[in-house]
């Protein structure tokens, strides 16, 4: 009926069967921009923002990657996997901007791109957080797949 993979054929949700498949090595790869407001920038001290929660990207990572671990929950058809591994990094850009890049990889018969894209959601999400108080001009402007590599087809964003 459908090309969506979490559809049968009447239409119905359902969860994508992977028995069958082989398990191959998997890698994703997401990004979050935040932008964040003068008032917010001028806190930056060496590569962070320390406030009274204290460090706001050390825990935006702690968080990243715990949410990461919690996909198959949070993603009503994703399927529970564990991570080999699971790397937040996060950076100021030229234009002064936060940049999150989540990369997650495992070997399964199912991806982990969604895995990396949660990641990177609730990082820039933590990030909100604890800086709000400081303003609520943040903006959390994008989460995307930069590449996945595994499965079916690989994908790099060009």
């Amino acid at each position: 009926m459908t090309d969506f993979s979490h559809l049968n054929d009447k239409g119905q949700a359902t969860m994508v069967d992977v028995g069958a498949k082989q398990a191959t090595h998997r890698m994703a790869t997401a990004r979050s921009i935040v932008s964040l407001p003068p008032e917010v920038l001028e806190q930056f001290a060496g590569d962070d923002i320390q406030t009274k929660k204290g460090s706001v990207f050390q825990t935006a990572i702690i968080a990243g990657i715990m949410a990461a671990k919690k996909t198959g929950e949070l993603i009503p058809l994703c399927h529970p996997i564990g991570m080999d591994n699971c790397n937040i990094t996060i950076q100021l850009n030229e234009q002064q901007e936060v940049v999150i890049d989540c990369t997650a990889s495992i070997t399964a018969k199912t991806g982990i791109e969604m895995e990396a894209l949660v990641g990177a959601s609730v990082a820039a999400l933590t990030v909100y957080d604890m800086c709000k108080a400081l303003s609520h001009n943040i903006v959390i402007r994008e989460t995307k797949l930069i590449e996945k590599t595994g499965g079916k087809r690989d994908f790099k964003r060009a």
